[in-house]
């Protein structure tokens, strides 16, 4: 087993996916968030989804306790110190990534600094910290657990041994780490994110219904889930947030944000994680 004791900064669908994934490869993760209440339901489904892989026998009961107890939560940031590498896993708001990258940087000189961040430039969040060249991207797809891949996205500032790293690091989570540049959207959510606006365009316009457009891109298009109920599981403000990134990244009007996207998102109805997007859900 490890001795690399890995940070998480975030408990929200992606954080505790991550510490998850960390803890089951035989890592000791720190998870930290700002709420009790956020944590306490990450280490529910964190033990929720580890009993998963013990009932399809991917995992023993004995290993799942020894999973738990390598998590630890925190709602103080100072508990990251010790931590050889933090994965930060926060909202998609620059301003709030820049001060945690902050304040990480003067938490540990010596940690590598990773951000999950699905669009945003990872070369400002270098800028900000000590040491950039200890700074970069590693972007992880939800669900997590399942999915294998891993961006990993290099800033201007960050060093060679710091990409070696990380890919080891992937490596060990038992995912597939996949280089890309430091470009807004970076590889799958330049592609992806634009075809969710354009079926959202296809809903606000009256050409199909969410249901249609799903159905027509699974069958047509060989796709295991359609983009509105795609978009719908990775959370419609992400979706968003996503496409003003390009919008302002790019300057190019191919990428303005569907009006119907900007409305659901403003009547809270966000996908899954708000049981209501383009599909309603329990």
């Amino acid at each position: 087993m490890s001795e690399t004791i890995i940070g998480v900064v975030g408990a929200g669908t992606m954080g505790q996916g991550i510490a998850q994934v960390v803890v089951a490869s035989g890592f000791t993760a720190r998870l930290y968030d700002v709420a009790d209440e956020q944590l306490s339901r990450a280490q529910g489904k964190i033990d929720k989804g580890l009993s998963k892989l013990v009932a399809k026998e991917k995992m023993s009961e004995a290993d799942k306790n020894a999973a738990l107890e390598r998590l630890n939560t925190s709602t103080a940031l100072e508990a990251l110190s010790d931590c050889d590498i933090i994965l930060e896993a926060a909202p998609e708001q620059p301003g709030l990534k820049e001060k945690l990258f902050r304040d990480l940087s003067h938490l540990s000189s010596d940690a590598i600094l990773a951000s999950n961040t699905s669009s945003l430039s990872l070369t400002r969040l270098a800028a900000v910290c000590e040491r950039p060249e200890r700074v970069v991207g590693m972007h992880f797809f939800n669900p997590v657990p399942v999915l294998k891949l891993v961006e990993v996205i290099r800033a201007e500032q960050t060093s060679d041994d710091t990409v070696k790293r990380i890919e080891q690091l992937a490596h060990d989570l038992g995912k597939t780490a996949v280089p890309v540049g430091d470009s807004p959207g970076f590889a799958v959510n330049r592609l992806l994110v634009p075809m969710i606006n354009e079926a959202a365009f296809l809903v606000q316009e009256g050409a199909a219904t969410p249901d249609a457009v799903d159905e027509a891109m699974k069958l047509g298009a060989a796709h295991p889930m359609g983009p509105l109920a795609l978009g719908d599981l990775i959370g419609l403000d992400v979706c968003l947030a996503i496409m003003e990134v390009l919008q302002e990244g790019f300057g190019d009007p191919k990428y303005r944000p569907c009006p119907l996207l900007k409305r659901m998102v403003d009547a809270g109805y966000l996908g899954r994680k708000s049981g209501r997007g383009f599909h309603i859900y329990d």
